[in-house]
């Protein structure tokens, strides 16, 4: 049952995947995204790994698809649509990741991934005290860090997206 269902989820991830990549609508192609990171949440809840799961669904499908359709609705109107490739640079891509894929199943099959005794347990509370610490280890600095550039990229949308109609004010003043 387990094996239907991740297959299940596989094909919904891939599906949507390149549906995302597909799409002409940019609005589209985030809603897409959003499916893609709910369909890992649900991977990562079938090997029980339901932190990790809820840490998917809230910070990357909750939060950071939020941010995009945001900046989408901020920067482009709804309906514009997106520029397709050239075929050219469609059939490099796909090279481009055949040979990544290659390079990756050939790293896979070809390790051998020894088994290793894990007898600590670690609990919720712990985690995040370790997240929050200041102490050697502690990644508070991190979290500072990246709050700080994601307020910094959120500014630069806002001033991309304002900065053509000042100027266009501006020149009509002169």
């Amino acid at each position: 049952m387990e094996r239907i269902i991740f297959y299940i989820l596989a094909f919904v991830i891939i599906a949507f995947a390149i549906a995302s990549v597909n799409s002409r609508k940019m609005l589209r192609s985030v809603i897409y995204l959003l499916f893609v990171l709910c369909g890992i949440a649900g991977v990562y809840f079938l090997i029980d790994y339901n932190f990790l799961a809820a840490i998917q669904l809230t910070v990357y499908a909750g939060g950071i698809v939020v941010l995009i359709i945001f900046s989408v609705l901020l920067v482009h109107h709804i309906e514009m649509e997106l520029e397709m490739a050239n075929p050219l640079k469609k059939i490099l891509t796909a090279l481009l990741s055949l040979a990544g894929l290659a390079v990756f199943l050939f790293t896979i099959y070809h390790y051998e991934f020894n088994v290793v005794e894990n007898n600590i347990t670690t609990t919720t509370s712990d985690i995040g005290s370790k997240l929050l610490s200041y102490e050697a280890g502690g990644f508070i600095l991190p979290f500072e860090v990246i709050s700080v550039l994601l307020l910094v990229a959120m500014i630069g949308a806002i001033v991309i997206a304002k900065g053509r109609k000042l100027s266009d004010e501006n020149e009509e003043k002169l």
